[in-house]
């Protein structure tokens, strides 16, 4: 089925101009975690198929703004949009594929279009958060959560409770299920920028502290350490690390804990994940929490 639903994305595409669909083919596609959620939790019907290419549709107009705002060279290992054209062709393929999304989605209930133009309004919110912290170094925890969850759950959220609603189950149970995940996979994906190699991530290794971002196990190490140590964190930010300040940086994490600390909120957010959906007994769904949590790092 998920055959079905990047046809389907594409045809929305080619629906619109020609241009544009030459330039959307050449994004990665990436894992299509939102619509194999979709897929998932509802049955495989045409209804299904629709309401997963609208949401992957939102997903990738918003990577392309964020490729422009974070002046990304590389998406998933390859050159990004706005690195081979240029900002302006980037920013407007993304605003016609949220733009179509939107057309699309006028097809299903009012609350299910409610949620999903809610999500991308608090996702919007989530990327001006994302470029204000990165100002300066951000050590609030509850200013992190709050950004992640509008940057990265929030839609996730809104995939999962609407796919739900398709299905006739529990909106709330899945909307819970919905936000612990994409809550666990943004901090995952924070630790992950710490602990793999450059080839893994499809992007520079240690990166986010580069780029000015604050993430979970930044705070836990700041927290951490000592005055002297934290001045040289401080002196660090923003700037372009050398191997040694780079592999002080991961020691630095490994010893005082703050990797592990974070991994473990991730983990417990994946299991109130899987409580809140344990009367459905879905073993798919189960396995999207298990592997991204249950992982050597």
């Amino acid at each position: 089925m998920l055959e079905n639903v990047e046809s389907l994305m594409l045809q929305y595409v080619s629906d619109v101009d020609t241009h544009a669909t030459s330039l959307y083919q050449k994004i990665p596609k990436g894992k299509r975690l939102r619509a194999k959620l979709v897929l998932k939790i509802a049955p495989p019907v045409a209804e299904s198929v629709k309401f997963a290419a609208i949401i992957e549709l939102i997903h990738a107009a918003s990577l392309l703004h964020d490729d422009v705002i974070d002046e990304a060279t590389t998406r998933r290992g390859i050159p990004s949009l706005n690195a081979t054209h240029d900002s302006k062709t980037a920013v407007m393929l993304g605003d016609i594929l949220y733009s179509k999304a939107y057309c699309e989605l006028t097809a299903f209930s009012p609350d299910i279009a409610r949620k999903v133009a809610d999500a991308v309004t608090k996702l919007s919110a989530g990327e001006l958060l994302d470029v204000e912290y990165s100002k300066a170094l951000q050590l609030d925890e509850a200013k992190y959560f709050d950004m992640i969850y509008k940057k990265t759950a929030v839609l996730i959220e809104a995939t999962a409770s609407g796919a739900a609603s398709l299905a006739d189950k529990s909106q709330e149970a899945f909307g819970v299920y919905g936000k612990n995940l994409g809550l666990a996979f943004q901090i995952i994906d924070d630790v992950l920028d710490i602990t793999s190699e450059s080839e893994k991530l499809g992007k520079p290794a240690l990166a986010d502290f580069k780029e000015g971002k604050t993430t979970l196990p930044y705070i836990y190490l700041y927290e951490a350490l000592d005055e002297g140590d934290r001045q040289k964190l401080m002196h660090l930010y923003r700037k372009e690390l050398t191997q040694e300040e780079a592999f002080w940086i991961r020691q630095k994490m490994q010893e005082s804990g703050a990797v592990m600390r974070a991994v473990t909120v991730a983990q417990k957010l994946g299991r109130e994940a899987l409580d809140a959906i344990a009367s459905d007994k879905n073993e798919a769904l189960e396995k999207v929490i298990t592997d991204m949590i249950e992982r050597e790092f």
